[in-house]
């Protein structure tokens, strides 16, 4: 049984969107993906997808929720994960929409941009990362910050232009 439902996450869909409605690629720095240096986490393990204050966040795939609330860096967040048992996180929301514990479906409004947790006082934006609950070892780059760390990490830039 343990094996079908670890399979099955392999094999849903995924379909992917930009997370923030009307956005296009033009609105996040592709680079800003492992930027090094980064504030207090040293290394930037996501995109900020700029956009007006308000304006809808939509789930990028369909997914679980597993968490909508607040958290001191990120301010509103929301945690969910997705095919491939990948995490999507979700922060310095204006408003998490998102309930725990439920499905969402890819475009399905989860939130709204914002400026909160350690986003204050900067321009509006999604910070948007996502995480594989597997080591992908091709990602593991020697001799640079948080080596081992990459390796669990996808580059929504990529994830979003395929």
């Amino acid at each position: 049984m343990c094996s079908v439902v670890f399979s099955f996450g392999f094999i849903l869909p995924e379909k992917k969107q930009i997370p923030v409605q009307g956005a296009s690629i033009h609105d996040w720095n592709a680079n800003s993906f492992w930027y090094y240096p980064w504030g207090r986490s040293r290394v930037h393990r996501g995109l900020d997808i700029f956009a007006q204050q308000g304006t809808p966040v939509v789930a990028p795939t369909g997914g679980f929720v597993l968490f909508n609330g607040n958290i001191k860096m990120g301010g509103n967040v929301v945690f969910m994960i997705g095919p491939k048992w990948r995490f999507h996180y979700f922060a310095h929301l204006d408003k998490a929409q998102a309930h725990r514990f439920g499905f969402v479906d890819a475009g399905q409004q989860i939130g709204t941009v914002g400026t909160s947790g350690n986003a204050k006082g900067k321009p509006p934006h999604l910070h948007y990362s996502i995480r594989s609950v597997f080591p992908q070892f091709w990602h593991y780059k020697a001799n640079t910050i948080a080596a081992w760390d990459r390796m669990f990490y996808v580059n929504p830039d990529k994830f979003l232009r395929s």
